[in-house]
């Protein structure tokens, strides 16, 4: 009777602590679905702002690719200055970006700006800097679902690719503090302001041009940068003869081959990030449409230079991956896959006769920069009329690459020839003979042999 009892006792307290339990969840109903979306959003922030954080540490690696890459393709003698040109474009451009260029990337309410139906809006082509500090509890960007200083550091990656572009095309004969002053003036001032022009809702962004991760707005521009300081440099010494061209080899294909894999990775970031968020459906297309492009891009340079220079050219196929990615950077994200491997392969075919071509009209270029981020870039940005779906036409491309390809031109020609003049762009021949390491560094990369 008494087991009875004590059985009970404890199946109408149970009972009762479900009642209470089940009451109480009843009158929290509305916190917990509230508390729930909350959870959810912040969840969402979180992985949006942590993949925008990595996608930053990916771009970071490509400046260690470009290092490696330009070192590989240029003698040894010069390999210091490679890489100290390298380590001073990535320290100062996130600096000037810091101190100018984020703020005149992105202007907003410009100093410039004009009043229109009550609104401020800056005025589209002009756009001025300040420091990058966000105001008071301002910690989510206007552009996305991450913070401002993860929008900034993101960005600031990307600023000093420019001048990296032209550190390689320039390389084995330039002065060291012209280039310097050069690459201050580029990604400083140059570099943000065209920038401004479509991501910063500028004047591009009236003419409807679609350039996703910059094909135009960061290769093109480089590329055209470097065109012009080569034009004005001239070519390195023994190069083009009364017998024809001779080719000055690079020291390291190993370090080549590694810089090219390094940019390939970065480029996950560089592309993938360009989403904005971690939307699993964007960022994969985007991950497929650049590695089938990158592929195709070497496959194409592969046999078009197999071809042509009746051997198999490893230089040419690095830069054949190269010309896929910069290829398919204005559009992975609308692109189909199928028709990536299209522009990847066109892109591949290009930047074989745009090497030989420069080579022919005597403009050096040693690491073939000009045609990888210049005549690739303009390719990829026009393959968005062609192939993204409707994202863009024909004639807001074509504005918009000759715009931005004409101000890199300009500006640069301008500052470059202004630098020529005030105590010239070129070292001597002996010391281009002697090699920059010991001409301007005092010390050679490999040691005393």
């Amino acid at each position: 009777m008494n087991k009875v009892t004590n059985q009970n006792r404890w199946l109408l307290a149970g009972g009762l602590s479900l009642l209470a339990i089940t009451g109480l969840v009843s009158a929290q109903d509305a916190p917990t679905a509230a508390s729930a979306t909350a959870a959810a959003a912040e969840a969402t922030f979180t992985v949006n702002n942590l993949w925008l954080l990595i996608s930053a540490f990916l771009v970071f690696i490509m400046h260690l690719g470009f290092s490696t890459l330009e070192s590989g393709l240029t003698q040894k003698k010069n390999c210091v200055n490679i890489l100290f040109k390298n380590v001073f474009i990535i320290s100062t451009g996130v600096l000037t970006y810091y101190i100018w260029g984020f703020n005149a990337h992105y202007p907003g309410a410009s100093p410039f700006s004009v009043e229109d139906g009550g609104t401020v809006d800056w005025n589209g082509i002009f756009a001025l800097g300040s420091m990058a500090a966000p105001g008071e509890g301002d910690q989510t960007s206007a552009y996305g679902d991450y913070t401002y200083w993860t929008d900034f550091i993101f960005q600031a990656m990307f600023a000093a690719t420019a001048a990296t572009i032209v550190s390689g095309a320039v390389a084995e004969r330039i002065k060291l503090g012209k280039f310097m002053i050069f690459a201050l003036l580029l990604v400083g001032i140059a570099y943000p302001l065209a920038g401004s022009w479509h991501w910063g809702t500028g004047i591009l962004a009236k003419f409807g041009f679609y350039d996703f991760a910059g094909s135009t707005v960061v290769h093109a521009f480089g590329g055209f940068a470097a065109l012009a300081c080569c034009i004005l440099l001239g070519a390195r010494k023994g190069k083009y003869t009364e017998s024809g061209i001779k080719p000055i080899l690079g020291h390291s294909m190993p370090l080549a081959a590694i810089g090219v894999f390094l940019l390939w990775f970065g480029w996950y970031g560089f592309n993938g990030g360009s989403v904005l968020n971690a939307d699993p459906a964007a960022v994969s297309l985007v991950f497929v449409t650049t590695t089938l492009s990158a592929c195709s891009g070497a496959v194409a340079a592969m046999i078009v230079s197999k071809v042509v220079l009746k051997k198999p050219d490893l230089s040419m196929a690095l830069n054949g991956i190269l010309a896929g990615l910069v290829g398919i950077t204005a559009g992975p994200d609308v692109i189909p896959p199928t028709l990536s491997i299209l522009v990847g392969a066109i892109s591949g075919v290009i930047v074989v006769f745009s090497i030989l071509f420069f080579d022919k009209i005597k403009i050096d270029d040693p690491v073939g920069a000009i045609s990888v981020h210049g005549i690739c870039g303009i390719w990829g940005t026009l393959a968005v009329a062609l192939f993204g779906g409707g994202a863009a036409t024909i004639v807001g491309q074509l504005v918009g690459i000759v715009m931005v390809c004409a101000f890199a031109f300009v500006f640069s020609f301008v500052v470059f020839l202004i630098l020529k003049i005030v105590g010239g762009v070129r070292v001597s021949e002996e010391e281009e003979a002697e090699g920059l390491d010991v001409a301007e560094h005092g010390a050679p990369a490999y040691g005393v042999s």
